[in-house]
């Protein structure tokens, strides 16, 4: 429509005298840039839709970190307010260290949402396959070969169960225990909290949490099948979304690294990728990924490193993920650390960031 009015104004020009043409000039650049404009918009709306965020940055941090922490920005481009990444590769405990870390506030229209495969799955995967605007995922809990060993949980339906019963060696014959292991989890109004948990009853169970782990411990008689009551100060788990993993790193904003009461004494010690989540005494949460193993890069960390790095950076609460050639996180469709496995490990959980 632009189009015929600017050929018709043209076609009217061409027959007035030379003496209009200079005033008439003016008209033909209006015009011109009415077209152009009407043009842009047009485009724009063609593109637009649920995948185009509104943005609005702020710059101000959403969680404080020592200097070591720099925002990544050439992740956050289309990042509205509310969440941020973040890049260390400043030597932690004299280790070559890269991390990265993706803080968000989950009150801010953004929403954690715990995701399980029916097989094993690139973290990768599980970012583009997912509907809606995204920004950020990163590896879950334990697994197996098509199998979850941690909790996956979202909108209260479970998805997947924190494992509910291991063998172990006791006096040169198999023995059953019931480990209570820690979980992350998200109420319906925002608020995170971290908790040892157990599936009380048969399937799915009901969940319930408790202020302390069932003391297992290797090489001795396993405790009972937890219940409603045992361990003392059980309690039902008040949460939406939630993900398992093990061990606790830290509770009530102490470090307190239970992996042999949860028996997950598993190269604790050893220098290797680390995944983890946690939260601050404001309520954002903090996901992170530890590259570990790779030449040129990052060393990784043993878990005592990890409790104590999360802590740094202010987290009251925070559990381990799997880590080692599991670690793996993507922002934005763009991989963050290196695989030490030297490519992504399909896993079987994951976490994602986006936009309610």
């Amino acid at each position: 429509m632009f189009l015929i009015y600017l050929i018709k104004l043209l076609y009217l020009l061409a027959n007035q005298t030379i003496m209009n043409l200079k005033s008439n000039f003016a008209l033909i650049l209006i015009a011109a840039a009415t077209l152009m404009s009407a043009c842009s918009k047009s485009k724009k709306e063609v593109g637009s839709g649920p995948e185009e965020p509104v943005v609005v940055v702020d710059s101000t941090p959403l969680i404080s970190l020592s200097s070591s922490w720099k925002k990544a920005v050439h992740l956050m481009a289309d990042f509205p307010n509310g969440i941020q990444v973040y890049m260390n590769t400043t030597p932690f405990n004299g280790k070559a260290l890269v991390a990265y870390c993706v803080v968000f506030d989950p009150k801010s229209g953004l929403e954690l949402k715990p995701v399980t495969a029916t097989a094993n799955k690139k973290v990768s995967a599980f970012y583009t396959e997912e509907t809606g605007f995204r920004y950020a995922c990163i590896n879950g809990g334990f697994f197996g070969t098509n199998t979850s060993y941690s909790l996956a949980m979202y909108k209260g339906a479970i998805n997947a169960i924190n494992i509910k019963s291991l063998t172990r060696t006791l006096n040169g014959a198999n023995a059953t225990y019931y480990p209570t292991r820690a979980a992350f989890g998200i109420s319906e109004e925002g608020v995170p909290d971290v908790s040892w948990i157990y599936h009380v009853g048969t399937g799915n169970g009901t969940i319930y949490s408790y202020p302390a782990p069932a003391a297992n411990l290797i090489n001795t008689a396993p405790k009972p099948v937890p219940t409603a009551t045992l361990p003392a100060g059980g309690a039902i788990w008040n949460v939406k979304a939630a993900i398992g993993g093990s061990p606790m790193l830290i509770k009530d904003d102490k470090i307190n690294i239970t992996d042999k009461e949860e028996l997950i004494d598993i190269d604790n010690t050893s220098s290797r990728a680390r995944s983890a989540i946690g939260y601050t005494k404001n309520n954002m949460i903090v996901l992170l990924a530890v590259e570990g193993n790779i030449t040129n890069g990052g060393a990784g960390l043993n878990l005592a490193e990890l409790a104590q790095l999360m802590k740094e950076m202010g987290c009251v609460g925070a559990v381990n993920l799997d880590g080692g050639g599991s670690t793996s996180m993507t922002v934005r469709a763009k991989p963050t650390v290196k695989p030490s496995d030297g490519a992504e490990r399909p896993v079987m959980t994951a976490l994602i960031i986006k936009r309610k």
